[in-house]
């Protein structure tokens, strides 16, 4: 059994198989999840695993190069706000809508116990070297 990182094997495995450019959707319990892409659903009850927590433990294991959240994150969910724009100075904000399609081109998407609107971020993988 692995000792440390991420233990959940389906999360584990899709972060393995991803390549430069590819989405990750991070998404709170209420977001629509579109058709297509791998979805590694942690959510146990709601706000359990949060958000944060989940965010935390993927940019230990991920590179990544850009992310892109709903603008209506800032007037509702300051908190969630306030983390996504100090962990990404060039967060690129669009409609919530927008958002939504954006995410039907990820890759992966990982449902969190996040019970707090708009606490959903798409990231784009980069490479470490």
């Amino acid at each position: 059994m692995k000792k440390t990182g991420i233990l959940n094997r389906h999360l584990a495995g899709a972060l393995a198989e991803l390549g430069h450019g590819d989405g990750v959707l991070v998404c709170d319990a209420g977001m629509p999840i579109p058709d297509g892409p791998r979805v590694v659903d942690l959510a146990f009850r709601a706000g359990v695993p949060a958000f944060a927590e989940v965010l935390d433990g993927l940019l230990a294991e991920l590179v990544v190069e850009g992310a892109t959240a709903a603008r209506e994150l800032r007037e509702s969910n300051p908190e969630a706000s306030s983390l996504l724009e100090g962990l990404f100075p060039g967060l690129d904000l669009v409609s919530h809508e927008r958002l939504k399609e954006l995410s039907a081109g990820a890759r992966l998407v990982v449902r969190t116990g996040e019970a707090r609107p708009y606490a959903n971020v798409l990231l784009r993988c980069g490479v470490f070297f």
